[in-house]
């Protein structure tokens, strides 16, 4: 087959399928146009595909006419279609006629034969290409085109085929390939996934950046790409000028752009994703007043949809699809960093960024509203807002950075207010915690409605972090700031919040107290989310004082209200703490139903932890019936959505009901190497590191079978068990070897002391749980044991505060269950 094809220059990588899916489109369909951003590959995808046509087998006898490969990246364009036809007829060796036009001529060279013509680069020539190639397949019935532009030709017929980003995989191969050429022997490593990310998989930026191997190592790449029009400027001498550099490819596209286009391309870098109506709203509208930007700047709001539909057009703006209805939009990376160098060139950096930031913390508030239940909605809508900031989370990000950095601590708090309920929901505690931080650090004199409820957001972060000590200080510091600002639903909050911190320290009359006086707060309408809140507080706080049917009641209703105002995300909060009362009173039909019926609710808007905990109600169900499959099934998707989230009392608890699992699976050792992991976690919290009777319940009968001294080294090696560790050893299943008869020496690291379970009962201790639970009193047990009542009063403390207890009666069931015959 008779053809011009340059030889590819290198190993062609990734795109297998891609490269496929064009083959066979090019079998029915005549006019094909490949676009995209420049360097994303066009060329070299089209090159590829046109030697796979060249390559395949021919009919016998067929009239072919070859392939060819036509570059119009240096055509002048002269408003014809003269300087395109020419290239085209040079490309075919088509002689030029006297007095007949070089587009009849070229009909009739190409009217018999089977041709497939490449028109690579035509996108500063669009036009003149869409009307000759029009004309031509018109004309021609065997012709096929296949185009490259970084916009649609826009004629009949045209099939376009957006040419995405590498996929990660491809891009990592496509940089391996090209670093080995330049340096053989160079070895994959993480760095290398971290480059080709930050590059969005552009080809042309990953063979830049693999380039630079010759010097740097890839974790120095991944540094330098800071700066990465700098770094990727050192391309192959022999490729075009505008492929030789990063920013010449981006400066090619820019300079094919109009007024307007170059306008609101620099503006929407200051988005992380957009959608259309962000747009209008962030950067249309006339310069603004006091001549702080020309008023050649201006971009009426009618004109942004045009503009952009141009942009993705030409590919300079990428569409990413649908989330709540709204078609949403990006910029890669690199065309996102060239566009913000121009916008800071034009001087509208402060004035866009800060427009971002404002738009941001407005569908913020709006949105904080409606997802805490202050704004009336139905549930879907809900759902659509929690889905929402998973897109928008690089906007919030990019708009906290920029407060911060220019000292709007004011708007930053506000911002990280707003969405507490969805970063507590996802259980991103940590991040938004550390970033509240910041600004509270510099927020010191701030306007009391604005530090109060900033304090009390803090509060509810920490208790969906587990950390109920920093819960209860920022409650404490809110409480004072709410009650001066005058606002009541935040002084509510802080109440509830500091209340639930005094339930788990055992500070059940004074967390009484703050639920009252919170009750009292939000009596009125429009306050039903707070005071269903408070509600399932108290029902919380009565199930810990062990009055059920009044626990029971409590969050029955708060349950029933937020099920009212469409909260279904509040009302699961509430069956949750349903399914434990049920649990506690030996129901375990009624608790599955509750933890069951919460799962899809939670799942809707991916709130992992407290998934997490009602599969681990299931899982604790489950086991307690002796059903041992579905419990360790329950119990690892528990565990899986709690490292997830990464919070680690809530791991520290699935790995101690995990030992408790393994324990009854016959894995002693396993049980008790949880069991310590889960201690040392705890610890590593600032938590006690023991859990009472539970976990007694599980090291007791093992410390009966194997010995004391088997128990100690099983717990060491948990102890300086890595979480990750600890939390595989959990998911691969019980150990079916059967533990040693003592003691191996040397298999505890020094990392593990103590090596014995802080919450063990001293011989001394579990004598005197015996004697309680024969009914004896102190004085009695005094007498029995010749020792002094204060004595055995503080042992009894002891045995309460290991135990986890807060009643003799609850040490006598205890020891009944626990403590061997032999010993009482």
């Amino acid at each position: 087959m008779k053809t011009n094809l340059p030889a590819e220059p290198n190993a062609f990588v990734g795109r297998e399928r891609d490269a496929a899916d064009l083959g066979r489109l090019l079998e029915s369909m005549r006019a094909v146009t490949l676009c995209g951003a420049g360097g994303i590959g066009k060329t070299r995808l089209a090159l590829h595909v046109a030697h796979a046509v060249l390559d395949a087998p021919q009919a016998d006898g067929a009239d072919d006419g070859g392939v060819w490969f036509v570059e119009l990246a240096d055509v002048r364009p002269d408003g014809t279609t003269e300087p395109v036809a020419r290239r085209v007829a040079a490309a075919l060796d088509v002689a030029e006629e006297d007095g007949r036009p070089l587009t009849e001529t070229l009909a009739g060279a190409l009217h018999a034969p089977a041709v497939l013509l490449v028109l690579d680069n035509c996108e500063h020539v669009v036009e003149e290409c869409a009307e000759l190639t029009g004309l031509l397949l018109a004309r021609c019935p065997r012709l096929r085109i296949l185009a490259t532009s970084r916009e649609p030709l826009r004629m009949a017929g045209e099939n376009v085929w957006r040419v995405p980003p590498l996929e990660p995989d491809e891009a990592v191969r496509l940089f391996l390939e090209r670093a080995r050429a330049a340096r053989p022997g160079f070895a994959a490593s993480g760095a290398v996934h971290e480059v080709t990310r930050a590059l969005d998989g552009m080809p042309l930026a990953v063979e830049l950046a693999a380039a630079r191997v010759r010097v740097l190592s890839a974790e120095q790449i991944a540094r330098r790409l800071a700066d990465r029009f700098r770094l990727l400027s050192a391309g192959d001498r022999t490729a075009p000028a505008r492929q030789r550099t990063l920013r010449a490819a981006i400066d090619w596209s820019h300079e094919l752009l109009g007024g307007p286009e170059r306008v609101l391309l620099r503006r929407l870098s200051v988005f992380s994703g957009w959608t259309l109506e962000q747009a209008e709203h962030v950067c249309a509208g006339p310069a603004p007043p006091g001549g702080a930007l020309p008023a050649d700047h201006a971009l009426p709001a009618d004109d942004v949809l045009d503009t952009l539909t141009a942009l993705v057009d030409k590919s300079l703006v990428t569409v990413t699809g649908e989330t709540g209805g709204e078609v949403r939009f990006r910029l890669l990376d690199s065309i996102r960093e060239y566009a913000a160098e121009r916008l800071a060139d034009a001087g509208e950096e402060a004035v866009f960024r800060g427009r971002h930031r404002d738009a941001v913390l407005a569908a913020a508030e709006r949105d904080g509203r409606v997802a805490l239940g202050v704004e009336p909605a139905p549930w879907a809508d809900r759902v659509v807002l929690f889905h929402r900031y998973d897109t928008e989370l690089g906007n919030v990000r990019a708009a906290l950075t920029w407060s911060l950095d220019h000292g709007d601590v004011a708007e930053g708090l506000r911002l990280c207010t707003a969405l507490r309920a969805f970063w507590i929901a996802r259980g991103r505690v940590a991040e938004w915690a550390d970033r509240t931080d910041r600004f509270l650090a510099a927020g010191r004199g701030l306007d009391p409605r604005v530090l109060g409820p900033a304090l009390a957001g803090r509060a509810q972060l920490a208790v969906g972090g587990r950390d109920f000590a920093q819960a209860a200080r920022r409650a404490g510091e809110a409480l004072a700031l709410c009650r001066e600002a005058g606002d009541d639903p935040m002084t509510a909050t802080a109440l509830i919040t500091g209340a639930e911190c005094l339930a788990r320290a055992g500070r059940f009359a004074d967390a009484a107290a703050r639920l009252d006086e919170a009750d009292a707060l939000v009596r009125g309408p429009g306050r039903e989310w707070t005071r269903a809140y408070a509600c399932a507080a108290r029902g919380y706080l009565l199930i810990r004082q062990s009055r059920l049917r009044e626990a029971r009641e409590r969050l029955d209703t708060a349950a029933s209200v937020m099920r009212d105002i469409g909260h279904l995300w509040g009302a699961s909060h509430a069956m949750i703490g349903l399914g434990r009362l049920a649990e506690l009173r030996g129901d375990p039909d009624s608790a599955r139903g509750h933890y069951a019926a919460v799962l899809p609710i939670l799942a809707e808007i991916g709130a992992r932890p407290e998934m997490a905990r009602a599969l681990a109600g299931l899982g604790r169900v489950a086991l307690a019936q002796g059903d041992l499959p579905s419990a360790r099934m329950s119990l690892a998707r528990s565990l899986a959505l709690s490292r997830s989230s990464g919070i680690r009392l809530d791991m520290a608890r699935a790995l101690d009901a995990f030992a408790d699992l393994v324990a009854c699976e016959g894995d002693a050792r396993g049980a008790v190497t949880l069991a310590g992991a889960a201690s040392a976690l705890r610890e590593a919290t600032g938590r006690e590191p023991g859990t009472g009777a539970r976990r007694e319940r599980v090291l007791e009968p093992i410390r009966r079978t194997i010995g004391e001294p088997l128990v100690a080294q099983y717990w060491g090696e948990g102890r300086a068990m890595p979480a990750d560790d600890a939390i595989a050893r959990a998911l691969r299943g019980p150990e079916t070897v059967p533990p040693p008869k003592r003691p191996v020496r040397g298999t505890v690291r020094a990392a593990a002391a103590p090596v014995t379970p802080p919450s063990t009962l001293t011989a001394r201790e579990r004598e005197i749980a015996c004697l309680v639970s024969r009914g004896l009193s102190n004085r009695a047990i005094a007498d029995e044991l010749v020792i002094s009542p204060a004595t055995v009063a503080r042992h009894v403390t002891n045995i309460l505060t290991k135990l986890g207890f807060s009643s003799r009666a609850q040490i006598a069931a205890w020891t009944v269950d626990n403590v061997p015959a032999a010993d009482s």
